[in-house]
């Protein structure tokens, strides 16, 4: 049986903090280290955990606002060159953009190309690379890029990647929700999404779905903030029509930062959802088994 480990390395907004990092989440499953989202502090936070960046075998993006993806050079670069010849090539999937913001870093003229050329071409950098086990020639990198269209999936010897997409920030940008079953489990992830009867579908039985929880229900500032993202009560419907085992609270706003609130949001939530509820917080390593015992995690 090939088990899923999960860790929330960011699990704040674009607002920034000290105590959260923006959306960034690894999923373990056998060798394969999956990094969903990227957004500020994600590095740090990787640096605190107990990987390493060359761990990292996949990255996929939910979308491309900033507090999801703006430290995703930082991850690749640092993991392409510590890797020296002794990894693969980077898996990343998105949804559209991902192949141009790819390219738009690390193409032939692409933002890091003077780094690429200073990197794979001066002797100084060369000689670090042949002490970390290259030779004498050093390929650029160049990871592997797969652009996801909602209901897409992925196939890997040990687990499956499916897709839907969610309402956030259309129509200017594509957003995807996910779901990763192995032979024994399966993990969802909302990426930022509002109330949804398409993710509700994809989540639906899951293990553990990790979803965004950006506000208490009823403070939105407008219409628009309504259709876009997810307030506590929102989480709890969805997570309770889905009959997900566990629900793990995410992207949590400086407004839930008050003594005593946290509590009271999770109270509200499970007069409605009977599973288990994480208030999620960073390098939190969240289990598959049952932690119904704990008041508030």
């Amino acid at each position: 049986m090939t088990e899923m480990k999960l860790t929330l390395l960011g699990t704040g907004t674009p607002f920034p903090s000290l105590e959260r990092a923006s959306s960034s989440y690894f999923l373990q499953i056998g060798t394969d280290l999956i990094l969903f989202d990227c957004g500020p502090g994600s590095y740090r936070r990787i640096l605190e955990s107990k990987y390493a960046v060359t761990d990292i075998t996949h990255i996929v993006f939910s979308h491309f606002h900033y507090d999801h993806c703006a430290d995703f050079a930082a991850i690749a670069l640092a993991r392409w060159d510590h890797l020296a010849e002794t990894g693969g090539e980077l898996k990343v999937y998105g949804p559209h953009h991902v192949t141009n913001f790819v390219e738009k870093l690390f193409g032939k003229d692409g933002a890091f190309a003077p780094d690429q050329d200073a990197r794979t071409l001066h002797d100084a950098s060369l000689g670090y690379f042949r002490a970390r086990g290259g030779g004498d020639v050093r390929a650029r990198i160049s990871p592997l890029v797969t652009e996801l269209s909602p209901g897409e999936e992925v196939r890997t010897r040990n687990w499956t990647l499916r897709t839907v997409e969610v309402p956030h920030a259309q129509p200017y940008l594509q957003c995807l929700g996910f779901r990763v079953d192995t032979e024994t489990q399966s993990f969802c992830y909302s990426g930022d999404s509002c109330y949804t009867e398409a993710f509700i579908e994809l989540a639906h039985g899951s293990d553990v779905m990790i979803h965004m929880c950006h506000r208490i229900s009823g403070s939105e500032l407008s219409d628009g903030a309504l259709r876009s993202s997810a307030g506590h009560m929102d989480v709890a419907r969805i997570a309770a029509k889905a009959g997900v085992t566990k629900c793990v609270l995410t992207h949590l706003s400086e407004q839930m930062n008050v003594p005593g609130l946290p509590e009271r949001l999770v109270t509200e939530i499970r007069e409605i959802y009977d599973g288990d509820v994480v208030w999620g917080r960073d390098l939190m390593e969240v289990g598959f088994g049952p932690v119904a015992a704990k008041p508030l995690e």
